[in-house]
């Protein structure tokens, strides 16, 4: 019976008798980067149920799951939840795939969502550290994590209206009131009075903290704000920086302000593999920052079946 017909059937199977497919198109599961569905899993257990076919006898075998069958083991579960499935091996295949196509079938969160989730998750503990431990993180990690979540609002509204293209240049920009508020009143006001469409420069933000940092400065005129084009395909709020590190993953950390600017990521690619991926994703091959992004999310996603 083929995979769409077949009726789906929700079951608790002993862990032991799932076997992992020796074809599973994922040949190499890192243990680091488990470590953060390992702890999901000993938290709550299998949010997602395993999905596996008959194996003979009383075993099954995975269709898709494999790093939940691995992350329950680490976890030391015994029993999980799995849905049947009857299906053939080239099915099984496009099984795989399709779950892996695009995002996958989870779409990750907006930047603020997620933090405002994690901040209302770590409100429930007594202490920033005892948080942090249920995460199965660093405290320095819950603190990057939930930056999102305390916005100004005059940042805020910059951020919705696609002024400020990316959660993480907002981040950078509430770190800078921290330290010098005038300097990042000025630097908001020059913003918002960007016309419509428009939206700054990352590289405009990283300047104003090195400078704040004591990088040296050629001129100590006022900046003028270059400015980019807004594009469709990266709606204000969402990752749209290489630099944009989805909170729920791993925060390395802070790159010293004087220390010099890399150049641009993509700087080294082909031209026209940058305009194939770029149509391929409905993207603009000029926003190299959006398009880098998306493809960190499309990775990510894979990762993450």
């Amino acid at each position: 019976m083929a995979f769409k017909d077949d009726t789906p059937r929700l079951e608790i199977v002993d862990l032991a008798l799932i076997d992992p497919d020796i074809h599973h198109v994922r040949k190499n599961i890192n243990d680091d980067a488990l470590k953060g569905l390992v702890n999901a899993v000993r938290q709550l257990g299998l949010i997602h149920p395993i999905i596996v076919r008959p194996a003979g006898g009383n075993r099954y075998q995975v269709i898709a799951g494999e790093r939940r069958r691995l992350a329950a083991l680490q976890a030391g579960e015994t029993t999980v939840p799995v849905i049947v499935r009857t299906c053939s091996d080239d099915e099984a295949l496009e099984v795989r795939v399709f779950e892996n196509i695009g995002l996958g079938v989870r779409s990750a969160l907006e930047p603020r969502e997620m933090a405002n989730a994690i901040q209302a998750i770590a409100a429930r503990f007594e202490t920033p550290e005892e948080a942090a431990q249920y995460f199965g993180r660093a405290p320095t990690w819950l603190t990057q994590a939930t930056a999102a979540a305390n916005l100004s609002e005059k940042v805020s509204a910059l951020l919705d209206s696609g002024k400020i293209s990316s959660t993480s240049t907002a981040v950078q920009i509430e770190k800078l009131a921290r330290k010098n508020e005038a300097k990042a009143e000025s630097l908001i006001e020059q913003i918002e009075q960007l016309p419509e469409g428009e939206k700054v420069s990352r590289k405009v933000v990283d300047n104003v903290l090195s400078g704040e940092s004591g990088r040296s400065r050629k001129s100590e005129e006022p900046t003028v704000l270059p400015v980019e084009a807004e594009t469709a395909a990266s709606p204000s709020g969402t990752p749209s920086s290489a630099t944009e590190i989805p909170p729920w993953d791993e925060l390395p950390p802070e790159t010293p302000a004087a220390t010099a600017q890399p150049p641009s990521p993509l700087a080294k690619v082909s031209p026209n593999k940058i305009k194939l991926v770029a149509e391929l994703l409905g993207l603009s091959e000029e926003d190299e920052e959006a398009l880098l992004a998306r493809l960190i999310d499309e990775f990510l996603a894979t990762r993450n079946s």
